[in-house]
């Protein structure tokens, strides 16, 4: 089965956390979800470098990596991933879709509203029982 390595960035601004959710996908299961942004590790790239690019393409937008926050290793139907997520800031909220079709700047404490992929579920749990600004 494919396993692929990807970062997400979870975006924190004046104590509310960026979720951006996914556009169509042909897999139902994550088609529409709402997930922390980010992508794929190209060659020759860092984590941090993967993230910082990502984020650039995907939202318009630059951010500062702060620190690692969890890995996350998560089976679906038809492949596997590993998710390096990092706690991230920005100097600003303006940003673009070039990928998702919404977002959200949420308190840790609504996250559990949304429908999100599920990879990104232990990194939810996670921030809303020990984040702290």
């Amino acid at each position: 089965m494919k396993h692929i390595e990807v970062v997400a960035a979870i975006i924190i601004k004046n104590g509310k956390i960026l979720c951006t959710q996914r556009n169509f996908n042909k897999y139902d299961y994550i088609s529409k979800k709402f997930e922390f942004p980010g992508g794929k590790v190209e060659k020759g790239e860092s984590n941090e470098e993967a993230i910082i690019r990502e984020i650039k393409e995907e939202l318009s937008i630059n951010i500062t990596v702060n620190k690692e926050f969890l890995s996350v290793y998560h089976e679906y139907p038809d492949f596997h991933l590993t998710m390096h997520s990092f706690l991230c800031s920005a100097e600003d909220k303006t940003l673009s879709l070039n990928e998702h079709i919404d977002y959200k700047w949420l308190l840790k404490d609504e996250l559990s509203s949304l429908d999100w992929a599920g990879a990104d579920l232990p990194i939810v749990d996670k921030l809303i029982s020990e984040f702290h600004e």
